[in-house]
C-alpha cells in the first residue's frame, strides 16, 4: 500500500481498531503501522497471517485479539489488553459494521437488535472504555466510520442507515461531552470503496458506471483514500477539529 503522506506525531501513538483484519480495517491497520504507531485491533475471524504479512512488510507486527465486539464487556477487555501492551489508547477508530442487505418486511426484532448491537450499539461502549483511559491520559482522538448511505436515503438496509445516522449524532454528542478532557470525536463517511467484498457482491459493471455517474470525481474510491482521511483525523494536524462528519466519496453527497 503507497504512504501518500507522513504525520510524524502518529509515530509511537497506542491505535486501536475495531475489525482491523480485513478489508478497510486492514488498510487502516497497516496505515498506522506504517506511521509508526502502535497497533491494536479486533477481528472475530482469525487474523495471524493478515499479522504475519504485516511484520514481514513493515517490521513491526500488530497486536490482533480476537473478539466479538457485539460482546461489550470483551471489547472492554479487549481495549485493556492493548492498553497494557502498548500504553493507554491514544487512537480508537470504529470501523466494524455489518451492512447486510434487508428488506423491510424481512427483518425481526432479533435481526434489528442484532445490526444495531454491531453497527452503534459497540461503537459508544469502545468509545466509552476508550475515554475513560484517553482522560486519564491527557485526551485521544476518536473516528467512528458511518457511511453516505443515510445521507443519500438508499433503500435495502434501513437498519445500516438507521445506525450510520445514530453514528453521527452520536459523534457531536460525544464530541461535546468530551473536550473538556481533550478527547476529539469526529465521524467519517466514505463512499463507496471497491473492497474485495464489494467487488464480489455487488460490483457489477452497471452498478460501478451509475454510481461514478453520481460522483464529481470520475474514479472509484480505494481504501487509501479512507486511510488518508483517518489518519488526518487522528493526527494533531486536525487538532481543534472535533464533531464533525468528514465525507470522503468523491463528491456524491454535500454537506453544510
Amino acid at each position: 500500500m503507497d504512504q501518500t503522506a507522513t504525520f510524524h506525531d502518529l509515530r509511537g501513538k497506542s491505535v486501536f481498531i475495531t475489525g482491523g483484519g480485513s478489508g478497510i480495517g486492514a488498510a487502516l491497520t497497516e496505515g498506522f503501522l506504517q506511521q509508526g504507531a502502535n497497533v491494536a485491533f479486533v477481528q472475530r475471524s482469525d487474523s495471524t497471517e493478515f499479522c504475519d504479512e504485516m511484520e514481514e512488510k513493515h517490521g513491526t507486527r500488530p497486536l490482533f485479539i480476537k473478539c466479538d465486539i457485539t460482546d461489550i464487556p470483551a471489547l472492554d477487555v479487549a481495549i485493556g489488553q492493548a492498553a497494557d501492551t502498548h500504553g493507554p489508547v491514544q487512537v480508537l477508530v470504529n470501523n466494524a459494521a455489518n451492512d447486510h442487505r434487508h428488506a423491510v418486511e424481512d427483518v425481526t426484532e432479533e435481526f434489528w437488535d442484532w445490526s444495531q448491537s454491531i453497527n452503534l450499539k459497540a461503537y459508544f461502549f469502545a468509545c466509552q472504555s476508550a475515554a475513560r483511559r484517553m482522560r486519564d491520559n491527557g485526551g485521544g482522538a476518536i473516528i467512528n466510520f458511518s457511511s453516505i448511505s443515510y445521507m443519500m436515503g438508499n433503500a435495502g438496509y434501513v437498519s445500516y442507515t438507521t445506525a450510520n445516522a445514530g453514528i453521527n449524532g452520536m459523534s457531536r454528542s460525544l464530541a461535546r461531552e468530551l473536550g473538556p478532557d481533550n478527547i476529539r470525536v469526529n465521524a467519517l463517511a466514505p463512499g463507496w470503496v471497491l473492497t474485495e467484498k464489494q467487488l464480489d457482491k455487488w460490483a457489477t459493471p452497471d452498478a460501478l458506471a451509475a454510481h461514478l455517474e453520481k460522483q464529481c470525481l470520475k474514479q472509484h474510491l480505494v481504501p487509501q483514500d479512507i486511510v488518508d482521511a483517518t489518519l488526518f483525523l487522528a493526527s494533531e494536524t486536525s487538532r481543534m477539529m472535533t464533531g464533525q462528519m468528514m465525507v470522503v466519496d468523491g463528491g456524491v453527497v454535500t454537506t453544510g
